[in-house]
């Protein structure tokens, strides 16, 4: 979230940068924001002066039973009692406006980087680079949901009867073709300095509102009933937050951490022939990146992370683009997002396998993640992730773009992890 003192030091720029999201009565909006500061302060102020009071009266009370003056000492703890009961009343207000605060703040979407446009939909991302398709390579024309039919390969009948919609079943070589894509980019990304953590795919309310997607994605998320858990939408939450209420020291930085989980999002309000297949999925499985660094470090950091997700796409010979997302199409939390897409030759559109995005310091703030410095001061770190990378739809893209008529062919980095180098397909 937002730091309270930035919004009131630097309220016109704030608003400029708000602005860029089309978020309207931004203004208004942050002038009861700082209302409620106010009156949190006051409140402060004034149980500051009562407790001060109630000590007074606790050492007064000390000193008249010493001098035998019983009187004057009953009178003081009195006093006393009132001083403390008025306190506590003082105390959970104060409470209750942090809350307020707290709840407020967590409304207010991060600011976007300078280098964001402003945009009015995803058709204003910015692409900075494209590899356009081949146009020597044939492609058959055949989504991969028409490839695999018949196969036994990739099935939704079963997953839609055993859960639902958006639920595939992976059968054979497609099985191990999603096992050693995951267990690649496992690989390449222990090569690159990335540590790998397995984390819990359940996470607790305090984990959600730590990376942001508490409030904001609720509706996205699998809740599990009579539980306060939630079933996690990528792994960025789950290893983040294991860095929730931790200072660290500047030379830890940066960490670097690369994790595979499967990933569950709900996609409330999902329909028509964009999510057919495997191009949207409520379950599926994705190698995250994880960074934290200093703030001087973290768009450098974020190039470095672009490039490496760069190298990944380009091993498995697939063209692909790269998009700088704008302010209208910028997830709640970040401050700068670059979505990689690649082309699926048998729909003949782009499908997105990764977003690398830098949250700057929104995230830390909300998680209390600071690391001191040289000087012992105590700051605020970066957080950064991206997709390294989401399978289903690289998935559709290797399927479409690899089929000769008769075979997939896999790509050669991969076929080591496989075992084969083609999957073979009946008509």
């Amino acid at each position: 979230m937002l730091q309270i003192n930035e919004i009131r030091k630097e309220k016109g720029k704030v608003i400029r940068a708000l602005e860029k999201r089309g978020i309207k009565n931004i203004g208004r909006l942050l002038d009861g924001l700082l209302e409620i500061d106010d009156r949190r302060k006051l409140g402060q102020k004034e149980l500051d002066s009562v407790l001060e009071k109630s000590n007074q009266r606790s050492k007064l009370i000390g000193m008249l039973i010493k001098e035998g003056n019983v009187e004057e000492a009953d009178k003081a703890k009195k006093e006393a009692a009132q001083l403390r009961s008025h306190g506590k009343l003082m105390t959970d207000n104060l409470g209750k406006l942090e809350i307020e605060l707290r709840q407020a703040l967590y409304a207010i979407p991060n600011l976007p980087n300078e280098a964001v446009c402003s945009g009015s939909s995803s058709d204003d991302n910015e692409i900075v680079f494209s590899q356009e398709a081949n146009n020597d390579i044939k492609y058959y024309g055949k989504p991969h949901w028409e490839i695999v039919k018949n196969n036994d390969l990739i099935n939704f009948d079963e997953g839609n009867k055993i859960t639902g919609t958006g639920f595939p079943v992976y059968k054979r070589e497609m099985a191990r073709l999603v096992r050693g894509l995951v267990n690649y980019f496992i690989d390449q990304g222990t090569k690159a300095g990335y540590h790998e953590v397995q984390v819990p795919s359940l996470i607790n309310e305090e984990s959600g509102y730590g990376t942001g997607n508490l409030p904001d994605k609720e509706g996205q998320m699998y809740g599990i009933k009579n539980t306060e858990l939630y079933l996690i939408p990528t792994a960025e939450v789950p290893i983040t937050n294991l860095y929730r209420n931790v200072i660290l020291k500047e030379e830890d930085l940066p960490i670097k951490h690369i994790g595979y989980t499967p990933c569950f999002r709900r996609e409330a309000g999902s329909w028509g022939a964009h999510v057919r297949g495997l191009n949207r999925l409520h379950q599926f499985d994705k190698v995250e990146l994880v960074q934290i660094t200093s703030p001087e470090q973290s768009y450098n950091t974020l190039n470095q992370m672009v490039k490496y997700v760069e190298s990944l796409v380009k091993g498995l010979g697939l063209p692909y683009r790269i998009l700088r997302l704008c302010a209208k199409d910028l997830g709640f939390t970040s401050a700068l997002t670059y979505d990689f897409e690649v082309f699926s030759g048998g729909q003949q559109k782009w499908l997105e396998v990764s977003s690398v995005s830098n949250f700057e310091a929104y995230q830390a703030n909300r998680l209390k993640l600071r690391y001191k410095n040289k000087n012992k001061e105590k700051i605020l770190a970066h957080t950064l992730n991206g997709s390294a990378l989401a399978i289903p739809r690289l998935l559709a893209a290797l399927i479409e773009n690899n089929f000769n008529g008769k075979s997939i062919g896999m790509p050669p980095l991969l076929r080591p992890y496989l075992g084969f180098d083609k999957i073979s397909i009946k008509k």
